[in-house]
């Protein structure tokens, strides 16, 4: 393990974060094990954890809280808000209202007087950056929250953050948290060099393309039974290996990269892993092992690096700042609604 500055705060950040979304009714229901994988991960030198109060409906947060209490000094706890939490039609958003709401209920489940790194989950299209960017540095005056990020952010968005804090005299966002993988590179095209621009630091979610960069789908055979694409398939909305029409060409892609791993004598996992660490945009990775096996296989990816023809060997089953088919990056732009394109009243 090692460990790089958060962006331009002086703040160290192991290069594995621990994300926490499995943990819970989500993934992992059983609680001790859940803090049993965490305590390993602290052990092997891992220092952030990442999480979000939308992880199994709080259960994620209230899981770390648990794994945490005794070693909370020696930590970075992030965590995130801005998805819906309830029936009310204000529990969501990048609102003032919701914002200050959310973060007493993540210090709540989390057991602790303070957030390392607090996160607009996703940007809002229908709340002015001024009243988020407002909030949040209304909580780090207050002590409540240390520093500021976002996630999912387009780079438009990434810069005008950036020129909100400045001309509004605001806390600014020191990173960004965006889907970045051998299989989704778009991110390369304008939302790392966006980051490095501006001085922030990345810690990318999906490194392994929901599994699909572990090679555990393999062609004409069934999904684990309890992988995403697994059982019903409920994590993809019932979409199974079968009728997922983007599913040859990933199989092909698996294979090619799955060759180059064995040439460079690592696993397609470490290769997936070493690959996004590689981008020096990138500050830290974020892993997200459901059982223990899960984490010490991720853990042995921590200090592989790669060479500069195997990079060029990815760059040729994936080119760079492309997506493999069927990657989403989450926008809901409303711009590009049929009533915001045609309607001239």
């Amino acid at each position: 393990m090692h460990y790089n500055k958060l962006g331009r705060t002086g703040l160290e950040v192991s290069s594995q974060c621990l994300g926490a979304m499995m943990f819970g009714a989500f993934g992992n229901t059983d609680h001790d094990d859940c803090v049993s994988v965490i305590h390993r991960a602290l052990d092997a030198g891992i220092n952030f954890i990442d999480t979000a109060d939308m992880y199994s409906a709080g259960e994620s947060e209230e899981i770390v809280g648990k794994a945490i209490a005794g070693r909370r000094d020696e930590l970075v706890i992030a965590t995130k808000c801005f998805n819906q939490m309830g029936p009310g039609r204000n529990q969501r958003g990048g609102t003032r209202s919701w914002i200050l709401r959310a973060v007493e209920d993540s210090l709540r489940r989390l057991g602790t007087d303070h957030i390392d790194l607090f996160q607009v989950h996703r940007h809002d299209w229908d709340t002015d950056l001024d009243e988020t960017l407002g909030a949040l540095s209304d909580l780090v005056h207050q002590g409540k929250v240390r520093y500021l990020g976002s996630s999912s952010f387009p780079a438009d968005w990434i810069a005008e953050a950036q020129w909100t804090a400045e001309k509004r005299s605001r806390e600014r966002f020191v990173c960004e948290q965006p889907q970045y993988s051998i299989f989704a590179r778009s991110t390369e095209e304008t939302v790392l060099p966006a980051c490095r621009r501006h001085g922030m630091g990345v810690i990318p979610w999906s490194p392994l393309a929901g599994g699909w960069l572990t090679g555990k789908y393999r062609r004409n055979e069934p999904a684990p039974e309890q992988s995403r694409y697994g059982g019903a398939g409920a994590f993809r909305g019932g979409r199974t290996i079968e009728t997922d029409p983007n599913a040859p060409a990933r199989f092909d892609a698996v294979e090619r990269l799955s060759a180059i791993a064995d040439a460079a004598g690592i696993s397609l996992t470490h290769l997936s892993l070493a690959f996004v660490d590689e981008h020096p945009a990138v500050t830290s990775t974020i892993i997200g092992p459901k059982t223990m096996t899960q984490l010490d296989d991720l853990l042995g990816g921590a200090d592989v690096v790669l060479d500069a023809d195997t990079l060029d060997a990815i760059d040729r089953v994936v080119k760079p700042g492309r997506d493999m088919a069927g990657i989403s990056h989450i926008t809901g732009n409303p711009s590009l609604l049929p009533v915001s394109r045609r309607t001239r009243r």
